[in-house]
């Protein structure tokens, strides 16, 4: 069993008895069982305490700023900033992503790059533009710190070390479970959980827009890579050419679950869009036109009508 957070309800299905008539055509209804790796297996008591570090802005250089400040359980462990501000206000160029099922993800970070979550965390700690720490020191601080220092002694009969400080938040993180959506409940056989226009959005986003081209299964996306058209606003940002030095892969970004997305506004990778209505209206339009655009995004010739039932269907997730 998964340990239930407190912040979300856990509606983890494995595999899928979906009765006939609540399958949108396309869609891979199996729910995914969740791994955790051998050098860090559940635990509770470590998840409880990952918990504490999250939420806890001891970890960042002044001590002004947490995971959670980033990451909020009421917008979907994300933030509805464009870009979250670091410490002494620094801001970087990226969007806060959502945290939820963060713990089923192949891989971390926009460019993919990261390929456990317990390295992930190191990313955001020592990042200039967010905690601006290093992980050597922020040890040292929380084993000043009695109550960290004796908590780790409980959970792991060690004082607080590098190695078990990232497993304790991963292991928080791997909590972050919730497959209790509107959309869930429909496909698993309640017609009344999709209002009518949310029905025929999802018969959209499975057929004409082509969504699920990217964003498929009970996941809602393929974790895969690609442009969507989005005006390139910040031209530094390479994407995922900074990780392989590929020129194929400029401005090129992983592609986001749409798990909670009514919650995670502004979207995109830098936070460039403000609602979903107007993410709809710029895949509808076939992106913008610059040269780097993922052959897959194309004008998709939506009503006005259909544009509004995709994003019931979108608010249904």
């Amino acid at each position: 069993m998964l340990r239930p957070s407190k912040f979300l309800f856990i509606g983890l299905i494995l595999g899928s008895c979906v009765p006939d008539g609540f399958v949108f055509e396309g869609l891979n209804t199996t729910y995914p069982a969740l791994e955790y790796p051998a050098d860090n297996p559940e635990n509770p008591a470590a998840a409880t305490l990952g918990e504490r570090l999250f939420f806890d802005p001891i970890l960042s250089l002044d001590s002004s700023i947490s995971c959670g400040s980033c990451h909020k359980p009421e917008l979907g462990f994300a933030t509805n900033d464009r870009v979250t501000p670091g410490v002494d206000g620094v801001l970087g160029k990226r969007n806060s992503p959502s945290l939820i099922n963060v713990g089923f993800q192949p891989y971390f970070m926009r460019e993919g790059g990261v390929p456990s979550l317990e390295m992930q965390a190191l990313v955001p700690l020592g990042d200039p533009t967010e905690m601006a720490h290093n992980v050597v020191d922020a040890v040292r601080r929380l084993n000043r710190n009695t109550s960290y220092r004796n908590e780790f002694l409980t959970v792991y009969g060690d004082t607080v070390s590098p190695y078990l400080f990232v497993r304790a938040l991963a292991n928080f993180e791997r909590t972050l479970v919730d497959f209790d959506a509107p959309f869930d409940h429909f496909i698993q056989g309640d017609a009344a959980a999709l209002s009518s226009e949310a029905i025929k959005g999802g018969k959209l986003f499975y057929g004409k827009a082509a969504c699920v081209q990217c964003h498929s299964g009970v996941l809602l996306t393929d974790y895969g890579f690609a442009n969507n058209g989005t005006a390139i606003v910040d031209s530094s940002d390479y994407g995922r050419e900074l990780l392989t030095n590929e020129s194929g892969d400029r401005y090129v970004f992983k592609t986001p679950s749409l798990r909670s997305v009514q919650a995670t506004a502004p979207y995109m990778h830098d936070g460039s869009i403000a609602t979903l209505s107007d993410v709809v209206e710029q895949y509808n339009a076939g992106g913008v036109n610059h040269g780097f655009t993922d052959s897959r995004i194309e004008p998709l010739d939506l009503s006005v009508a259909e544009k509004e039932q995709l994003v019931a269907f979108l608010e249904s997730l």
